[in-house]
């Protein structure tokens, strides 16, 4: 039986026999999801408004609560509830005697059906949800995390074996897990789940195009990129030395096939190009590898994006693009989510992230920073881009009808944990 058989099986005998109902009868379920990893990237924002989406979309009875990392912000949540009003947000971890370290969690864990770890770079919270499993009992799974430890670490290993399911974003992930013996009945492969956000502000997305003489449909966005995020710029932690030096290493030969693709667009084309960030360190990458680089025919029609933007106005911005490209992957999983072409460059530094590319049908929107061939390619196709943007919005929004697909199915497997 091949994966999407599998998947789509709602009553193959063996999950059947695994599994049983979470939630009481007639009672709605209650999920409790583990979730919000860092503020500072509007992608990483991204992956809990996707769930909580894919949640209200495929289990639309289920109450909901998110157990959210100690960072969450008061502005971030305000923008959570204006798209999810009735959500209650803790804070806090279990502690080796059982005992959560707060009482709004205390409640939170005595409530909850079921725990699901929501989509990541990793198994995040795999600390959080081994202490859920050995002091509250309940069942878990795990939806739509990247996976490179080889051999998993002790907790990873508790997490892993102890859920109902496993599903990983990208396939070389998946890969590495089936050699390692995982016990959980379902490992397999879903997408992030920021695919489904769809927050949105469009009141500032409009004024800033507007104040920008930036026409819907008629500019591309770039995001840039160094081989390592410098997080010691906008975190209290000290300056990685050797992250560094590899940063001013490779940062002008990594931006040299962006500038081609914004030249190439600019002089070739009608579209402009804005410039915008991903994570708080981007605005200054922006200005200092591609803006003041630009020559003096094309830096008119290149904007550039100086202050730092939360996921709901980025995303109402990318809808209103032709397309995206660049060094990132959330702000192209957001686009591609809402059927907006992106074109996405990845290195060795990176996560194996990318290889979702290959799955949904973009592997020719996949380009390897560390392969001189590849690198040739990006210009050309962020040409192509802006030149037939229906051609591209067609192959979008193919591509988004896969992810959804992926999407109905394995949410049927959550959906199936209250059966």
């Amino acid at each position: 039986m091949n994966r999407r058989t599998f998947l789509a099986s709602a009553s193959a005998a063996a999950l059947v026999t695994a599994l049983r109902a979470a939630a009481p009868a007639g009672r709605a379920p209650r999920i409790l999801l583990r979730s919000s990893w860092q503020i500072v990237n509007i992608g990483d924002i991204a992956h809990t408004p996707g769930v909580l989406t894919l949640i209200e979309r495929h289990l639309p009875k289920a109450e909901v609560r998110l157990w959210a990392s100690g960072d969450l912000s008061e502005e971030v949540i305000a923008m959570e509830h204006r798209r999810f009003p009735q959500l209650q947000i803790v804070k806090g971890s279990i502690g080796a005697n059982g005992k959560a370290s707060k009482p709004e969690l205390a409640d939170a864990l005595a409530w909850t059906d079921f725990l699901l770890h929501g989509s990541g770079p990793s198994l995040v919270a795999a600390r959080d949800v081994a202490a859920f499993a050995k002091h509250v009992g309940k069942p878990y799974g795990v939806y739509g995390i990247t996976h490179g430890t080889n051999p998993p670490t002790a907790d990873e290993r508790t997490v892993f074996d102890g859920a109902r399911f496993v599903f990983f974003r990208d396939e070389l992930s998946l890969k590495l897990a089936r050699t390692q013996n995982l016990k959980s009945p379902i490992v397999d492969f879903a997408p992030d789940g920021a695919f489904a956000c769809d927050l949105r502000n469009d009141t500032a997305a409009d004024a800033f195009l507007a104040a920008h003489d930036l026409t819907p449909g008629q500019f591309l966005c770039c995001i840039p990129k160094l081989r390592f995020t410098p997080y010691w710029l906008i975190r209290n932690s000290p300056k990685d030395e050797t992250r560094h030096a590899r940063n001013e290493a490779m940062k002008v030969a990594d931006h040299a096939p962006l500038l081609e693709a914004i030249n190439a667009v600019v002089r070739e084309t009608k579209m402009k190009i804005l410039l915008c960030p991903e994570d708080k360190t981007q605005m200054t990458v922006n200005k200092e590898q591609l803006y003041d680089h630009l020559p003096a025919d094309v830096k008119p029609r290149v904007v550039w994006r100086e202050k730092f933007w939360l996921t709901d106005e980025a995303l109402s911005t990318y809808v209103r693009s032709a397309g995206l490209f660049g060094h990132e992957q959330h702000s192209p999983i957001m686009c591609i989510g809402a059927g907006i072409p992106a074109i996405v460059c990845r290195w060795a530094e990176q996560t194996t992230k990318g290889d979702m590319w290959r799955t949904i049908g973009l592997g020719d929107w996949l380009f390897n920073m560390d392969v001189e061939a590849d690198k040739k390619k990006v210009a050309p196709a962020v040409l192509a881009m802006a030149k037939d943007p229906a051609a591209a919005r067609a192959k979008a929004e193919k591509a988004r009808a896969i992810v959804e697909r992926y999407q109905r199915d394995t949410m049927a497997v959550v959906a199936r944990q209250f059966a």
